[in-house]
């Protein structure tokens, strides 16, 4: 890499810096793009990654897929293809040297956009039937950077952003499918294609995961049969649609415990469960203690 993409990179540490004083997640004034913060190494942090590009300016963080373990710095850039039930954690940080990142959100939309206006649209289609994992590590590179750069300046140009924004984002969008891992990316947003079928399945189970699991209907959905459904689903997310579907409630779980006066035997029933003491057990195994003395520390937490 030459002078002026470590100059770009400095430069972009800084301006995230700026609009993120503090620890912690920050919107910003283009709705898809939000700069996080962390002054120290971070515990554990459970999510749901939406389909969305992370770029480390400075320090760098472990991202855990089901038993799979990424981790990305300011050489990489991280792309979720697909909703993705993670565990994070910053481990590289310091208050001298903060860890600075953003996450760019995009839909596949807009990603079959970039590729119906551009030469990509054959090729992606050579590759349908093969399904890549849906979080992707790659190598930053000049271009990508310069773009994901010239968005971040857009936020000292507020008027700005309604009119070149979305071009820009564009722009992302497709530096990113010319990259390494491009073709795989391709194949979740082109209709057909097994990638396409199991992200509309994994929407499904995001918007109804507390309703029971019926692989032969999931796979009947996807049109396969169902030892494809669960091969392809697997390839996707490193996890059955199973293990997916009870981390996904597990979160939410936890998020309407730590948002709400609801008790734990509520939150179960909300999000699927039928027996309170199985969501206890499924609960502490996935958070390390059971509902109460987690809500409990998470209160001290902020007493603190």
């Amino acid at each position: 890499m030459g002078e002026q993409f470590f100059r770009e990179r400095e430069e972009l540490g800084q301006l995230i810096e700026r609009f993120s004083k503090q620890d912690g997640t920050h919107e910003t004034a283009i709705p898809s793009l939000r700069f996080i913060r962390a002054s120290q190494i971070s515990e554990p942090v459970h999510a749901v990654y939406e389909p969305s590009l992370c770029v480390v300016a400075k320090g760098s963080k472990i991202v855990m897929l089901g038993p799979e373990s990424y981790r990305y710095g300011p050489a990489n850039y991280l792309a979720a293809s697909v909703h993705l039930p993670i565990t994070g954690q910053v481990v590289e940080a310091t208050p001298v040297a903060p860890y600075l990142s953003l996450q760019l959100q995009f839909d596949m939309n807009q990603i079959l956009e970039v590729i119906q206006n551009s030469d990509q649209r054959e090729e992606g289609k050579r590759d349908r039937h093969n399904s890549k994992r849906g979080l992707m590590i790659s190598g930053m590179n000049a271009s990508l950077l310069d773009a994901v750069l010239r968005l971040v300046r857009l936020l000292d140009h507020p008027h700005d952003i309604p009119v070149l924004a979305p071009y820009t984002i564009g722009e992302i969008i497709y530096r990113i499918l010319q990259g390494e891992q491009g073709d795989a990316i391709k194949q979740f947003a082109l209709i057909g294609s097994h990638a396409q079928r199991i992200a509309k399945v994994i929407e499904r189970l995001n918007r109804d995961f507390a309703l029971p699991l019926r692989i032969d209907e999931l796979a009947e959905e996807s049109h396969m049969s169902p030892s494809s459904f669960f091969y392809y689903f697997k390839e996707v997310t490193a996890m059955s649609p199973i293990q997916y579907q009870k981390q996904v409630r597990l979160q939410e779980a936890r998020r309407l415990l730590f948002s709400s006066k609801i008790d734990a035997a509520d939150a179960a029933f909300l999000v699927g469960y039928e027996s309170p003491s199985h969501f206890s057990r499924e609960y502490a195994r996935m958070f390390g203690q059971p509902p109460i003395r987690d809500i409990m520390r998470f209160r001290d937490s902020l007493d603190a």
